[in-house]
């Protein structure tokens, strides 16, 4: 099977819908990368991302019900998927690899 690789922003994309569960729609994944990171995100972005992501088989996404505050519309919501979750460990092991692989006093003291 050929593997796909994730850019850095589809990564926290992919991890944001986890972390919102069923609660993952587009202006919530939005809400929260821009709360988690600090940094302003377009939900034009987010959707070319999560439309992205979709393609790639790591999310599905569903119609939710019809709400009132969104005047009658629906939400998509998006879940990830197994393949999905698969790339979050295998990404998520490479990182703590590297990290574990980096002798003492290599790099520059910062405080935090």
């Amino acid at each position: 099977m050929k593997r796909s690789y994730l850019g850095e922003f589809e990564e926290i994309v992919l991890l944001t819908v986890a972390v919102l569960g069923s609660g993952a729609y587009g202006v919530a994944i939005t809400d929260e990368l821009e709360q988690q990171t600090g940094r302003s995100v377009s939900i034009s972005a987010v959707h070319a991302a999560l439309h992205r992501l979709e393609e790639k088989g790591m999310l599905s996404s569903r119609m939710g019900d019809a709400t009132a505050e969104r005047g009658g519309r629906r939400k998509r919501l998006f879940t990830v998927t197994v393949l999905g979750s698969r790339a979050l460990h295998d990404i998520r092991a490479v990182r703590e690899q590297l990290w574990n692989s980096i002798l003492p006093n290599t790099l520059p003291a910062i405080s935090i």
